[in-house]
């Protein structure tokens, strides 16, 4: 999550970057990601334009799942952002 946040805040476009980790969340999960990172990798993906809805659904998914306990007011505001720029509805 760190490495898409970095390359989103400098503005660079990395498409296969994004797919790559997109991929790799679908592989291995997010039960090692903490709020922050969760948060950091999904903002990342809607400041970029970059569409990905399994990511997303996972990340709602995991969040769904662990509740909203260990959230911090920011990763939950920068969370939600990211769900309403990239159009992602979570039901």
């Amino acid at each position: 999550s760190n490495m898409v946040w970095a390359f989103a805040t400098a503005g660079v476009r990395a498409d296969a970057l994004y797919g790559t980790v997109a991929e790799a969340v679908q592989r291995r999960g997010l039960r090692d990601f903490n709020p922050q990172a969760l948060s950091n990798m999904v903002w990342a993906f809607a400041t970029a334009g970059v569409l990905a809805d399994a990511l997303y659904g996972a990340v709602a998914e995991a969040v769904q799942h662990r509740g909203l306990r260990d959230f911090k007011p920011q990763n939950l505001s920068n969370m939600v952002w990211a769900f309403a720029t990239a159009g992602v509805r979570a039901d």
